[in-house]
Order: structure tokens, then sequence, then C-alpha cells
């Protein structure tokens, strides 16, 4: 835990083992649904593997989270104590929303965004069969330029190298567009009507890609009217 406030104030009781740089995040990653420490790395792709195993002991130490042997694996799993805090992570990513628009471009991060979107696929609006989505970001350094979703009726892959497979449609975009329409700030058919995204496949499936993606609690988030 951090260090005490030394106050019996029940928020700086909380804050006292949710303030350190990352913990929050961490728990952001165990709603979402992560339970592997490769997925939660995954999720928090700029954060370190030994301070995500510092975190995840000390969220164990404070009762928020369990550590539980599966075979040869590890689940970390939120406890009651935990899965309290869900409510608090999407309060405070509603707010951000609203109040906390601006993005820099340090914030933009293709594996981020694709992690994301890999887990809020609509695996029944997919067609039969393997479905392959390839995803170029011209404007990023080579080694993010390029990334495939592998996507079937029960599975979804991330691949930052070609999977081998027949790609389906291909999305071509700025990185800054597709990260403000997977956060709902733009809509698919406002991004495809501007320069910075287009989508190259057959046309019946070029039209239904959208709706592969189920929307984010936070792209659902009211935003404040724009100052006149």
């Amino acid at each position: 835990m951090g260090a005490s406030y030394q106050q019996f104030c029940p928020v700086a009781k909380a804050m006292e083992v949710l303030d350190e740089r990352w913990t929050l995040l961490v728990v952001r990653e165990l709603v979402a649904g992560s339970r592997h420490f490769n997925d939660l790395r995954r999720g928090l792709p700029r954060m370190s593997p030994s301070l995500l195993s510092k975190r995840l002991q000390q969220l164990v130490a404070a009762g928020v989270v369990r550590r539980e042997p599966a075979g040869t694996e590890v689940h970390y799993l939120l406890t009651a104590a935990g899965r309290e805090l869900e409510p608090v992570v999407l309060a405070l990513g509603a707010w951000g929303v609203r109040w906390i628009g601006e993005l820099g471009d340090a914030d933009l991060d293709p594996r981020l965004l694709l992690w994301d979107m890999h887990r809020h696929v609509d695996h029944a609006a997919l067609p039969a069969g393997r479905t392959v989505v390839h995803f170029r970001f011209p404007g990023t350094a080579p080694r993010l330029r390029d990334w495939w979703l592998v996507l079937t009726a029960a599975d979804a892959d991330v691949c930052d190298a070609d999977p081998g497979h027949p790609v389906t449609v291909t999305v071509t975009a700025g990185l800054r567009c597709l990260t403000q329409v997977w956060r709902g700030d733009v809509s698919w058919r406002q991004a495809l009507r501007s320069s910075d995204l287009r989508i190259d496949g057959p046309e019946t499936l070029r039209r239904a890609l959208p709706g592969w993606f189920r929307t984010t609690a936070f792209a659902e988030v009211p935003r404040p009217p724009v100052p006149a």
C-alpha cells in the first residue's frame, strides 16, 4: 500500500490503496475481464512487468485481488471488495470522457486500441467462419503500423504479425481517428466521410464491419455541449 495520509477519512484510507501510479488501471483491466498476467500486460503495454507484479502483490495484500492457481497458470481475480470498485472505475472513465477530452499524441497506442477492440467483438454478428480484419495506421512507426484481428464465433485474437490467413477487410486509418471512433467522439459514418478512415473489401462486409464491435460503456457517455 501507499504511504498513509494519517486521516480517518474513508476517502483517504481508500486512496492509500489506490492512488499509487498504475494501481487503478490494473483494477480497470481486471474489471474489463483480464485474468492472466500476460493479458494484463497487453492492456497496460507501457507498464513494466516488474511494476505490474508489484502492484498485483499490493492489491492481493489489500484484499482487493486474489491470486488463484489454475493448473500451470495463475489467475488474478477481483474479490468482493475489488468488484465494488467497478462503478468507481466506470464513473471515473465517464468523468474523463466528459471533462478531459483532449488527447495528446503520446496517448495514442495501437496496442491498447486493438486489445480493447478485441474484447468488445460481437461474435454473433460476424460472418460464418474465420474473419480477418487488417488494420493499417500509415502515420505510425513501422513496427506499430500493421495489426490483425482474427475473429471466429468463439474467439478473438490480436496479432502484430501477419497471421497468414486471407484478409476479409482492411481498415486504413489515422490512429487518432480510429481512437476517436472507438471512444465515441466521432461515429464510424463521420470518420468514413473524412479522409482519415477507409475500409476496403466486399461492399457487404465494409458496411457490416462497425456492427462487429459492441459499443463501450465510455463511448455511450453523453458529451457536454460544445461552447458556442
